[in-house]
């Protein structure tokens, strides 16, 4: 039996997820402790399909095996399933230790051909979404719930192959590919939380969807090459009202996944738009909406702007915690990406000079790198490929500190095992 909602906030119960399935009588007997009804799915019904759009007005039917308080109930309008409560961070707090659910199962070499083709195909997917709201036509959603399903199973089997093609950055391509990077990120940090797979296509589809207000907005402002007037701010603003009501005119987007393009400019301490909400009042989906678009932002191209390297990038959104960031949040975020995040530029103990090419989720001071400097500053070709982990030139390499980008002259792109 599925369990849709509660008769009381979520936020209020013990409960990770807003909306599980009941499978064993602890879970029942929690239930009957702290609620006198919830809403289920009758058999047979999809959650994905369901949304909540209008006050319930079926009364509470009693449950034959349920205790005298305690009874069971639908809504014709129950909802699709919630996005998981920011509750889920008790689990991976200071003192806590877990077993991660996904391990890798194909190395990076590996995964790469089926990701770059997934590559493509979203592109094209996002390219036609977004032309589709340009025109005010309907979107191609069943496409969109395809490639994020495609880009869920290779972020589970490894999502380092996704994490270096999504460093291939065209200042002119960026609303589109904007998207597609958020998306990717979106689901490689979801894994990182152990999100279920319904929750990662949830969370997917709405970080792919999450910009497609800015179609509404005028190009010549979109594109403008510099800083943005006051009022020309306020209409760029406008693409976060634009995008959710798109997105609700179509039911067949869960309720969770608009909350991405709904809350991705919120911000911790209330400064954000388009609703100034604050703090835990943001949610789950809104927050790790917000923390993957500012990391793609800041780390690309624009027209007025070059981007960071990631490691000032995450640096710069850790100072931010607390005022712009859920500060628990934005430190699982660290720790997803790695210290040394995929495409920064190093230099080792020993003097040599390498690309992080790969993240070793085991222990993140010790990626995989592609050594392209001697301790002499001099070429190695071909790079020479290195795990910190099972160094054997030298004894234990570490990572010394991150190189400012360009440095060398070195593009980190031409080192990542891109053509695997």
């Amino acid at each position: 039996m599925y369990v849709a909602e509660l008769d009381r906030p979520w936020r209020e119960t013990p409960f990770l997820f807003q909306g599980f399935e009941i499978q064993d009588e602890e879970v029942l007997t929690q239930l009957r402790a702290l609620c006198q009804y919830v809403y289920v799915l009758e058999e047979g019904e999809s959650a994905a399909s369901i949304r909540d759009s209008k006050p319930r007005t079926t009364p509470a039917v009693p449950l034959k095996t349920a205790a005298p308080n305690f009874s069971l109930a639908r809504s014709p309008t129950a909802p699709a399933i919630e996005a998981p409560s920011l509750e889920i961070l008790k689990k991976h707090g200071p003192g806590q230790h877990y077993t991660p659910r996904y391990r890798d199962q194909t190395g990076i070499e590996q995964e790469m051909p089926a990701a770059r083709e997934l590559v493509t195909r979203t592109r094209q997917t996002v390219y036609q979404m977004m032309e589709d709201a340009r025109l005010g036509h309907s979107l191609d959603v069943a496409g969109a719930k395809q490639v994020v399903a495609d880009t869920v199973d290779s972020i589970l089997r490894n999502p380092d192959a996704l994490a270096c093609l999504i460093q291939m950055k065209k200042r002119d391509e960026y609303t589109a590919l904007h998207s597609l990077r958020v998306s990717v990120l979106a689901l490689t940090f979801g894994r990182h939380l152990d999100f279920s797979r319904e929750h990662l296509e949830l969370l997917g589809l709405g970080a792919l969807m999450h910009d497609i207000g800015k179609m509404k907005v005028p190009t010549e402002i979109l594109n403008k090459p510099g800083r943005l007037t006051p009022e020309e701010y306020e209409i760029v603003k406008r693409h976060v009202p634009y995008g959710v009501e798109i997105l609700e005119a179509m039911p067949e987007i869960p309720r969770a996944s608009i909350e991405v393009a709904r809350s991705h400019h919120e911000r911790y301490a209330g400064h954000g738009y388009a609703n100034g909400l604050k703090g835990d009042n943001i949610g789950l989906f809104g927050s790790i909406g917000a923390i993957v678009d500012c990391y793609d932002a800041l780390t690309s191209d624009r027209s007025y702007h070059t981007g960071m390297p990631a490691y000032d990038a995450l640096s710069l959104m850790y100072s931010g915690r607390r005022q712009d960031f859920h500060p628990e949040l934005v430190e699982q975020f660290i720790q997803c990406m790695g210290i040394f995040p995929i495409g920064s530029v190093v230099e080792l103990s020993t003097g040599g000079v390498g690309v992080v090419v790969s993240v070793n989720r085991k222990r993140r001071l010790r990626p995989r790198v592609a050594l392209v400097l001697t301790p002499e500053k001099q070429p190695i070709r071909p790079a020479q490929m290195v795990d910190l982990m099972e160094s054997t030139i030298g004894g234990d390499i570490e990572i010394r500190h991150v190189l400012p980008q360009g440095s060398f002259d070195i593009n980190p792109i031409e080192y990542l095992p891109l053509s695997a």
